[in-house]
């Protein structure tokens, strides 16, 4: 009895088809990744022409720029650099008087005021950086707030020798003065905060010549 011939599997395909088939997967591979090389390069060169052409912060317009790019992220730490000196110097003193009347409270005050005291300053003498002390007012002042509603496009730019005035689309009208390393930065919180330093070294002072009772009671016992 004549042997019947064994069919083929029908899902098998014919050898060119199978070629034709992995030659398109490794075309299509090939072409996946000219695209994703492509997508990169341009997010590159996107990124080249926004860093060339973003303005320099050594403008009064870049540095606006930067506080606006700040203050649409909240965060009021990233444009301290964009303040100028006197309000950047005020931060710290602030920071440094607190930091000193919270340890001489510490040191020598009794309770209740001793915890009292301790807590109020805490903050501002617990502040890693002038940054962090700008961060603080800003919060409690409602800096930000008042911030993100009058920021908008720059309308105008008056410069006059080391200051300068940003007006914005809005009417708002923004100081700068140039920092001694060619940076504008903005005045708009010098006073108060000028002001908050001046306080802080009084209290420092106040503070000095209590714990220096306390210390001389101590030292002489009950009565």
């Amino acid at each position: 009895m004549a042997s019947e011939a064994v069919p083929a599997p029908a899902s098998a395909a014919p050898a060119p088809e199978r070629v034709r088939s992995a030659t398109l997967r490794v075309l299509a591979r090939r072409v996946l990744g000219i695209v994703f090389a492509c997508a990169a390069a341009a997010v590159l060169i996107a990124l080249a022409w926004a860093r060339v052409s973003f303005p320099n912060d050594h403008t009064p317009e870049g540095a606006y720029l930067r506080i606006v790019i700040a203050v649409n992220r909240g965060r009021f730490q990233d444009f301290f650099a964009y303040t100028e000196t006197r309000t950047q110097h005020a931060c710290y003193t602030i920071r440094d008087y607190r930091k000193q009347t919270r340890e001489r409270v510490l040191a020598t005050f009794p309770e209740p005021e001793r915890s009292k005291l301790a807590a109020e300053y805490a903050e501002e003498a617990a502040a890693p950086d002038g940054a962090d002390v700008l961060a603080i007012y800003a919060r409690r002042n409602g800096w930000m707030n008042r911030l993100r509603r009058d920021m908008s496009g720059i309308a105008k730019i008056e410069t006059q020798g080391e200051r300068a005035t940003v007006q914005t689309a809005r009417g708002t009208r923004y100081p700068f003065r140039r920092r001694e390393n060619g940076i504008w930065g903005l005045t708009l919180f010098t006073a108060t905060l000028s002001a908050e330093a001046e306080k802080a070294a009084r209290d420092l002072d106040l503070i000095d010549k209590a714990a220096t009772d306390y210390a001389r009671a101590a030292k002489a016992g009950p009565p």
